[in-house]
């Protein structure tokens, strides 16, 4: 059965070193203060936009390697097929920053206001990564709190480590992740996209 996990604002912002080194950018005095201002106005825009949710289901092996079914070639010849079968527990999961921060995003561009946009797509894009390492830490702790020893998440999505899109679907049927607003175009990819 999934559920359906809430994270406070303050925890699920991610830092702003973390945010200007990941876009190539100094830190400290040597950033310049045009973009100090973009960078102070694009985390205003995440405190009022972002709704950092997740929704997550344990798996059984067989679960996993069913939802697996529908790589391009052997499962075998993929990262996540060369490491799920020492693994010895399972979770899928979602997490969004929801749909707000999102459309803010597009409209800023609509807009012509492509600085604005791509800063808060930079804020936005490292929020998503770091509510995705907040929710692995929880998954981490829950399994060590029930005798796993040393547990260790480690996140594979579609469209990465050789695991198709087109595998969503399937994902999405099992987890259910409207519940949290978050949905699957035509493309397979999840709106709001990378967020």
């Amino acid at each position: 059965m999934n559920r359906v996990t809430q994270f406070d604002l303050e925890e699920a912002r991610p830092t702003r070193d973390g945010v200007l080194a990941g876009q190539g950018l100094p830190q400290g005095d040597a950033l310049p203060g045009h973009l100090r201002d973009l960078l102070e106005d694009a985390f205003s825009e995440f405190d009022a936009r972002a709704q950092p949710r997740a929704v997550a289901e344990e798996l059984s092996l067989g679960d996993l390697e069913d939802l697996l079914d529908g790589f391009v070639g052997p499962v075998e010849e993929t990262v996540i097929g060369q490491v799920y079968p020492r693994g010895t527990a399972f979770a899928l999961y979602v997490a969004t920053l929801g749909a707000p921060l999102c459309e803010h995003i597009r409209a800023l561009f609509a807009e012509n206001d492509p600085a604005r946009g791509w800063m808060l797509d930079a804020v936005a894009s490292n929020g998503a990564d770091h509510l995705s390492s907040l929710l692995a830490a929880r998954l981490e702790a829950e399994l060590g709190s029930r005798g796993h020893a040393e547990p260790r998440v480690l996140p594979y999505s579609p469209g990465y480590c050789g695991w198709t899109v087109r595998g969503q679907p399937k994902l999405f049927a099992r987890l259910r992740p409207e519940e949290i607003g978050v949905t699957l175009n035509d493309s397979c990819l999840m709106t709001p996209v990378s967020y």
